[in-house]
């Protein structure tokens, strides 16, 4: 039963998010606000609202081990099965911007959290935490990641797919009328602040109705809930050629994860690291680097094959977590 209420929770958080991201975008378009800048922001923030509701509620409840969980699971999910997926349905052509500027922002994040993360490197006498200071130091990050990409949308640059990408994103959200539009936006709004208080509930009682620990739901179950929509909108662009569109969601998705979210939660309350999420933080390290030279290599394009590799990593591991997982309970 809390498997089906639970599946019920992220069905409503979803369908709720969609009607927010679109009555918001709509409002923003009457306000005067480009398609550009909408895709990068409202649309961005938007698509990643499962995972912003549910872990500040999980903070707030003191469920910080399911928040951990939910945050890196999420990045990872996306690295692995969003990308690889999208891969295996159609080889993907990575644009230069996104190597030499999405990429290695991805980087610098997983590497600030990581770092965040391994308190005892420093002090052996302290607890692995995400503090409050940490949480204020990822949200700077992203503040320059906005700024970064704020200026590079003013330079208009053309040729940028990841621009253009946005662009496109924010024209599809502006289609509501006006009558519609705020009606979507705070029904949407409620609907996932319900549907995130429901989930948050039914993945604590699914973690102790197993005998697992909420990290280990929150870095399965509810990580490839939430990551839905990223992985509908890659495979419905790769089915019409432009998988090239994958790469950049995912990119945008993981930066919003490690330092918007991450950052919101930890100032919200400071999270402890489980004794497992060190070993979750690597693989996440270990996805966000070979992405990496497999981005560069077979000429600027993802292969199947490559695919292939990301989606077994993902599963193997997610797989060894769960099972290493039930049987310490």
């Amino acid at each position: 039963m809390d498997f089906l209420l639970l599946a019920a929770s992220l069905a409503l958080l979803l369908i709720a998010a969609h009607y927010f991201v679109e009555g918001i975008s709509a409002i923003a378009a009457d306000l005067g606000v480009s398609p550009l800048v909408i895709g990068m922001t409202v649309v961005a923030f938007g698509t990643s609202t499962p995972e912003l509701v549910v872990n500040v509620l999980s903070a707030q409840q003191g469920s910080t081990a399911l928040a951990f969980g939910n945050i890196i699971g999420s990045s990872s999910i996306n690295l692995g099965l969003v990308l690889g997926i999208t891969a295996l349905v159609r080889p993907m052509k990575v644009e230069p911007s996104v190597i030499t500027r999405e990429i290695p922002m991805m980087l610098v994040a997983v590497a600030a959290a990581f770092v965040m993360a391994n308190d005892e490197w420093l002090d052996q006498a302290a607890a692995n935490a995400w503090s409050r200071t940490d949480g204020f130091v990822l949200l700077l990050f992203f503040s320059i990641f906005l700024y970064y990409t704020t200026r590079a949308a003013m330079s208009a640059r053309r040729g940028d797919t990841f621009l253009h990408v946005a662009a496109e994103r924010g024209k599809r959200f502006v289609a509501a009328k006006m009558g519609r539009q705020l009606l979507m936006t705070i029904g949407g709004l409620a609907g996932v602040s319900l549907g995130a208080d429901w989930t948050v509930k039914r993945a604590v009682g699914l973690a102790r109705q197993w005998g697992v620990s909420e990290t280990v739901i929150g870095l399965t179950i509810i990580s490839v809930g939430t990551t839905l929509p990223e992985m509908a909108t890659s495979i419905v662009s790769a089915r019409r050629k432009h998988a090239e569109i994958a790469l950049g969601n995912v990119v945008g998705s993981n930066l919003f994860n490690l330092l918007c979210v991450a950052g919101l939660v930890a100032v919200v309350h400071p999270v402890a690291i489980p004794k497992a999420g060190i070993y979750d933080l690597c693989f996440l390290a270990y996805m966000a680097v070979i992405s990496l030279p497999i981005a560069i290599s077979s000429g600027r394009t993802i292969t199947r094959k490559e695919g292939g590799v990301l989606v077994s990593s993902l599963v193997a591991y997610l797989l060894w977590r769960f099972v290493s997982g039930l049987s310490a309970a």
